[in-house]
């Protein structure tokens, strides 16, 4: 009986053990270790700064955020690092600066080194049940599985019995397109919201941010759901819980732009007690830290809290977990393309300063975006500039740029006292200056390329190869002759001219944006050069040089500018790039000046389903702003 006995314990046993592989119930020391890796819950909204109840905001109505907040702890100085959802976007998934990926343009879409994969394949790979729920819009091209699950019903709910999940639930509903779409009934009383100082007083304008705030509501409440849900699973006390805004407010002069306006963000994260290990140094409940952080450090982080170490690539640093690093001193910030607008902006900050450096100080702060004057309050404003009813810091935005921009944050939350020609504040431009341009040589910033040069130098691999090759990319050699394109000074236009020969295209195409940027005597006094320039193997140098004759020359000038510019224009002939370009161009010569062509503008290709469907509209809005100036005058 007791051999019979034994035989049939370990009958039951072997049975017992089938069951558990069959039915992938893995052993109870793998579920245990489990135990101890937390859950990670990102809730992300779209376009909102830190205008919460949390964050002191009066007039702000968000109760769940809020009760997060008295839980866990809030980060007072976040930026996304990017102005705008893409490049922003594609900052967090990669751990990356898109500005050394050639990804920094909105909407632009580039390959990565086979090397670099995205940081939810590290977790997939750690034992994380990965979710996104659902916006992805990266800028760079996804090789392998990325996500478990990537759609409108990807949820942590999916995963295998016992397996720690990374989730990620995104909130549309304070999106730009929502704060201006009518008829819309205010919750708010538009009478008792702030006015930036740099936004005109009027009742769209108050409609506008009443509209936005409500919006903000309405997303608070979708954050409450997720949070309710998971506590109805019993798992808050298992799960590591971020709250953030994707990057500032859809209001003009915030998205879009590289101010504190446009990059600050509300990050509010929950530590559960059993996980406080992997807390930062400072967390505490119902706290605060000045830490400076960006989405760059979140690929990092997440790692970190996983267990992860984070790969050498990653850019950013962990400010969570095991791998936790030192607090940095300073955060950074860029702008590129915009839709269909050109521009090359870096952003600097640290505890109490900004620094702002245009490399294109030409160019308007607010150019024609077609996207951004759907707007109210935008278009109010700018009726009101052109009419003469506004003064600064309101008129700001519809002007050209200075070289460079310096604010205060304590002592001027709405950035317009700019204080970069103040001889007491020089010390800390120089500083933030400094770390701006070590950060552009340390990443190899690939934004000092055109657009179509480093895509066209690619030939269709990822372009950080390029930005790493110092032979194909001598950057220190480029960023010098932006510098004294850019350096807002009348000088240095035999040096600029001379820059016209040199063998490098990128030092040739800012050599000749110096002269575009420095008018009329620059233009007349390298005229011989600038003409020499329409026939450059470089078909974005010649766009420039084009820009500048057509815009400073003579009538001869303007007609070969202008021919030169057209016969870029096709972007099934010339690519997407060169004709975005080349259209700005014509754009800024005028309709006067343009209006010869105009028949070839009609016939130019709208389509091209060769392109990432992203891209699809940018070249049309361009066309068809040319064509209503045309019609207008």
């Amino acid at each position: 009986m007791r051999f019979r006995s034994a035989l049939l314990t370990r009958f039951h046993w072997i049975l017992f053990c089938l069951f558990v592989a069959c039915t992938g119930l893995t052993s109870l020391t793998v579920s245990a270790a489990e135990t101890e890796r937390p859950n990670i819950l990102w809730i992300t909204s779209e376009d909102n700064g830190p205008h919460l109840g949390c964050y002191g905001d009066e007039y702000a109505d968000t109760p769940h955020i809020d009760g997060l907040a008295k839980k866990g702890m809030i980060y007072l100085n976040c930026w996304s690092t990017a102005p705008v959802c893409a490049p922003a976007r594609t900052t967090l998934i990669t751990g990356m600066y898109p500005t050394c990926l050639g990804a920094e343009h909105m909407r632009s879409m580039v390959k990565l080194p086979e090397n670099i994969k995205l940081y939810p394949q590290y977790l997939r790979q750690a034992g994380y049940y990965c979710t996104n729920n659902s916006k992805e819009d990266y800028n760079v091209e996804k090789t392998g599985q990325v996500w478990d699950q990537s759609n409108g019903k990807a949820h942590w709910k999916n995963r295998k019995p016992g397996q720690p999940f990374f989730a990620v639930f995104n909130h549309t509903i304070s999106h730009e397109s929502k704060i201006r779409n009518r008829p819309h009934t205010l919750v708010h009383d538009p009478a008792k919201v702030r006015i930036p100082a740099y936004h005109p007083d009027t009742p769209e304008v108050r409609h506008d941010w009443a509209q936005y705030y409500d919006r903000i509501t309405e997303m608070d409440a979708l954050v409450g759901k997720n949070l309710k849900e998971l506590a109805e699973a019993g798992l808050t006390e298992d799960t590591i819980i971020f709250y953030y805004g994707d990057h500032g407010s859809g209001m003009p002069r915030s998205k879009r732009w590289p101010y504190n306006s446009g990059l600050q963000v509300p990050l509010v994260v929950y530590v559960p007690p059993k996980f406080r290990k992997l807390a930062p140094v400072d967390y505490q409940t119902n706290g605060k830290t000045d830490r400076l952080v960006g989405f760059v450090d979140f690929a990092p982080t997440v790692l970190s809290l996983a267990g992860v170490k984070p790969p050498e690539h990653m850019q950013g640093h962990a400010f969570m977990g095991e791998f936790n690093t030192k607090p940095q001193e300073y955060i950074f910030g860029f702008r590129g393309r915009m839709d269909e607008r050109y521009d090359l902006v870096r952003s600097v900050r640290n505890q109490r300063y900004l620094y702002i450096k245009n490399y294109m100080p030409h160019k308007k702060y607010g150019q024609y975006l077609n996207y951004m004057f759907q707007t109210p309050t935008t278009q109010v404003w700018k009726k009101m500039y052109d009419a003469g009813e506004l003064k600064p810091p309101q008129t700001y935005f519809w002007e050209t740029k200075p070289a460079e921009e310096l604010y205060d944050l304590q002592a001027d939350r709405d950035e317009v006292n700019n204080l970069a020609d103040s001889a007491e504040h020089q010390q800390i431009l120089h500083e933030l200056s400094l770390a701006q341009h070590q950060k552009i040589l340390a990443i190899r910033d690939l934004g000092f390329l055109p657009e179509a040069e480093f895509h066209s130098l690619a030939d269709g691999k990822a372009p950080y190869l390029i930005g790493q090759n110092k032979e194909l990319y001598p950057l220190k050699q480029i960023l010098k002759m932006a510098d004294l394109a850019s350096s807002g000074k009348a000088s240095g236009v035999d040096q600029l001219s001379k820059g016209l020969s040199n063998q490098n295209s990128a030092i040739r195409y800012w050599a000749a944006m110096g002269l575009l940027m420095r008018g009329e005597p620059a233009v007349t006094e390298a005229h011989d050069s600038l003409q020499k320039a329409l026939q450059d193997q470089s078909k974005s140098v010649r766009c420039i040089a084009a820009e500048a004759l057509g815009k400073y020359g003579d009538q001869q000038d303007v007609e070969n500018a202008v021919d030169t510019l057209i016969s870029l224009s096709d972007q099934k002939k010339e690519g997407v790039y060169v004709a975005m370009l080349a259209l700005n161009g014509l754009d800024k010569l005028g309709s006067e000046k343009v209006a010869r062509v105009q028949d070839q503008i009609a016939k130019l290709p709208l389509k091209n389903n060769e392109l990432d469907r992203r891209l699809q509209s940018y070249v049309p809005r361009l066309i068809e702003r040319l064509q209503e100036q045309h019609k207008a005058d």
